[in-house]
């Protein structure tokens, strides 16, 4: 490696070793590989295909319906949360408060847990979803696959987030009351195009993860022409988040379509619930591969501080699995403001994605990379052979129960997972 000028020191790694060097030194940012692959021509085939099925998809809002009539195996006595599988006795503060806050919105005592991920949906942060609940129908037009999503209702105290008082299920009331027979009349003009808006969204600042601001404007003025209700424009265009439960649902419509090819090693979940954080592969979407769910570290509310944040949770790491979010953070410099990070540091966390990722898609161009394609399609192999953690840019919870947002960051996946899954697939080195 070439040096310049008078450097005496090059440092790798560990940064006390490097302080103790008395020299001018050029540090570099290094991992040791933890495994040396070696190509394997069934596996790229089968990663070529899925990845190519994820980068077809063209996400279209289609529909709104009750949870019960439209998810699929949604039952009455049934609440779907984010993440992989979880326990009761397993659930974090923010879990614990959405599930009771549900619990008292369908009167019910008690109700059995299955993760929305099986069951075509996604929810953001604690991410449940009850049997009343109105939700999104997102399909994917080139698959014909449907994803699901439950309303956004802002940000602050709000149920995802684990508050769950009785301001909060009469936001959820009125939600579905008034706001879900507003759109689902909206939407009988024919499907809203997602793939278009997210295309323009990335341009014009949004990452669809924590910035929605370009997505939900643009929603907004096709919805305003579709002659939405008063009321219902002003809780939109009072939440800049709206977009969110569109966007991961077509996020979640899309990688399904690389799911169930044999072989594959391409990423098609990536989801927390608070306690553990999960990853589903191509090639075995069926199987959870899981460890404990770090903390987020980022810019929080008031007089809260890091103390009180919650491991990370949601579903909505499905934007990242789809090569948004956290993997498009160069399209949006500003979010940094929310996430923290500087402007060059968000460019350099999607020039980093890059390297996990087995293609880059056409259709969310950034323009600060002089519109290169984002970074698109985890691979398993990829994550192993660099060390490279997947980056997600996240809403941080309390670690209470009741309390709900107190901030949002930056998380890295654990590689654990990933290296379970690497071997589970047994991929030839």
């Amino acid at each position: 490696m070439p040096l310049i000028g008078e450097v005496r020191a090059v440092t790798a790694g560990a940064a006390m070793l490097a302080d103790q060097v008395r020299a001018e030194q050029l540090r570099v940012d290094w991992r040791p590989p933890i495994d040396r692959l070696s190509p394997d021509p069934m596996v790229e085939a089968a990663n070529r295909d899925a990845v190519g099925r994820m980068l077809a998809a063209r996400p279209a809002w289609v529909g709104l319906g009750v949870a019960t009539d439209v998810i699929p195996r949604m039952r009455s006595d049934l609440l779907l949360h984010s993440g992989p599988p979880l326990r009761l006795d397993q659930a974090s503060g923010p879990m614990r408060g959405a599930l009771e806050g549900a619990l008292r919105l369908e009167g019910r005592d008690s109700a059995d847990l299955d993760p929305c991920h099986h069951h075509m949906a996604v929810g953001p942060m604690a991410g449940v979803i009850s049997p009343s609940m109105p939700v999104v129908v997102v399909e994917d037009r080139t698959s014909g696959l449907r994803a699901y999503s439950n309303l956004n209702e802002g940000l602050g105290k709000v149920l995802r987030y684990g508050a769950n008082d009785e301001t909060v299920l009469e936001r959820l009331r009125w939600l579905a009351r008034v706001l879900a027979p507003d759109l689902a009349r909206a939407l009988k003009a024919g499907p809203i195009d997602l793939a278009a808006i997210n295309q323009k969204a990335l341009q014009m600042g949004d990452e669809l993860h924590n910035r929605h601001r370009a997505a939900t404007s643009l929603l907004f003025r096709e919805l305003a022409l579709r002659g939405l209700p008063t009321d219902s424009l002003r809780f939109i265009d009072q939440n800049d988040y709206f977009y969110l439960n569109l966007a991961m649902a077509g996020a979640k419509a899309a990688c399904e379509a690389a799911a169930a090819v044999p072989a594959g090693t391409l990423v098609v979940t990536m989801a927390r619930n608070g306690t553990e954080f999960g990853i589903r592969v191509s090639g075995e979407p069926s199987r959870w591969f899981t460890a404990p769910a770090e903390v987020p570290v980022g810019l929080f509310l008031g007089s809260y501080t890091q103390d009180d944040a919650n491991p990370d949770i949601g579903d909505s790491a499905i934007t990242e699995t789809y090569g948004l979010g956290g993997f498009a953070m160069a399209a949006a410099p500003a979010i940094t403001a929310v996430v923290g990070g500087t402007a060059r540091s968000a460019l350099d966390a999607t020039l980093e994605m890059y390297e996990i990722t087995l293609a880059e898609n056409p259709q969310h161009q950034i323009a600060a990379l002089d519109f290169r394609g984002s970074p698109t399609g985890i691979d398993v192999r990829r994550v192993v052979e660099t060390g490279v953690q997947p980056l997600i840019n996240t809403g941080i919870a309390h670690r209470q129960a009741g309390i709900g947002q107190v901030g949002a960051g930056l998380v890295r996946a654990p590689l654990e997972p990933f290296v379970a899954a690497f071997r589970h697939f047994n991929v030839p080195q």
